[in-house]
């Protein structure tokens, strides 16, 4: 699965249009970019929005308009449609300038769940999961992550 504006895996949704959702997760990637990552942990990520806006039209206002605006800005400064936008530094520029609206800080606050909160991309990060009903960290290698450079 890509982030294209003609992905496949966005032609089934019930409430958001497939181009808002592929503007989603392009923008999910822009706010929270992983070189490792595939793009389906991003997809994956925005999906439940589809679930969601079909039971909350606030919700489903919220991210087409939010998905238009981010176009509408690309269309004025590049020419193109957000998702055609080729320089990640260019479609970063366009979400810094709406980052105190609604729509950014639904989308990136709802995205610390939804994109890390899979079991795979614990994986890529090095996280082992919950410790709890193993004793707790400081027997589990509390001291043991080797991915960050030393200070």
């Amino acid at each position: 699965m890509t982030i294209t504006p003609d992905a496949a895996w966005a032609a089934d949704l019930k409430a958001i249009k497939p181009a808002t959702m592929t503007v989603l997760a392009r923008a999910a990637r822009d706010i929270f970019p992983h070189d490792r990552f595939p793009d389906r942990f991003y997809i994956a990520a925005v999906l439940p929005y589809d679930d969601t806006a079909s039971g909350d039209a606030a919700l489903r206002k919220l991210l087409e308009d939010g998905a238009t605006a981010l176009d509408a800005e690309a269309k004025k400064r590049f020419g193109r449609d957000y998702i055609r936008v080729a320089s990640e530094d260019q479609r970063v520029e366009i979400l810094k300038g709406m980052e105190k609206g609604a729509f950014f800080q639904k989308l990136r606050g709802d995205l610390v769940v939804s994109l890390y909160n899979q079991k795979e991309v614990w994986e890529k990060l090095g996280y082992e999961g919950a410790s709890y009903e193993h004793g707790g960290y400081i027997e589990r290698g509390f001291n043991d992550i080797d991915w960050l450079p030393e200070a």
